[in-house]
């Protein structure tokens, strides 16, 4: 085994760099791309130092990949994606600010209210059906309500 890993070259790390890659495209995260830009970089250490150890490359990777992760996390927490629809996968926050008339009442704070082509549950003070209502909070899948004023 050791004399195997002694015999590791460059292009090995090169190869390794190409199926991260590889994986990176098939199953998209963005975790394989930095483990792939790490190989990649070990490849060039070992093409500068030839005799450089298995351990020694080995380490490289492990703190190169850690590195890289870490820093495009913390660049992703810094600079959040831009979105022209920023509440695309949240379907209850798309319903912020829009009114409704309430269809059934609302009785110990807690009611149904049909929106579009679903039924949500809703939370708010008790007011009968027929009341206009405004959507101002969502709790997970429960629409937080007020009255709207006549």
């Amino acid at each position: 085994m050791e004399a195997l890993l002694a015999q590791v070259d460059y292009w090995h790390w090169w190869i390794l760099a190409g199926i991260l890659l590889l994986i990176e495209v098939l199953a998209p995260s963005f975790i394989f791309l930095w483990l792939a830009v790490a190989a990649g970089v070990v490849g060039l250490v070992i093409l500068a130092i030839p005799d450089l150890g298995w351990q020694y490359q080995l380490m490289i990777f492990s703190g190169l990949s850690v590195i890289s992760i870490a820093l495009f996390r913390r660049y992703q927490r810094q600079n959040p994606a831009t979105t022209d629809q920023p509440a695309l996968n949240r379907r209850g926050e798309q319903y912020l600010g829009r009114t409704f008339t309430l269809e059934q009442p609302v009785v110990n704070r807690i009611g149904k209210l049909r929106v579009d082509d679903s039924t949500w549950r809703i939370t708010g003070d008790d007011l009968p059906a027929g009341t206009r209502v405004a959507v101002t909070g969502v709790d997970g899948v429960v629409l937080e309500i007020t009255r709207i004023p006549s």
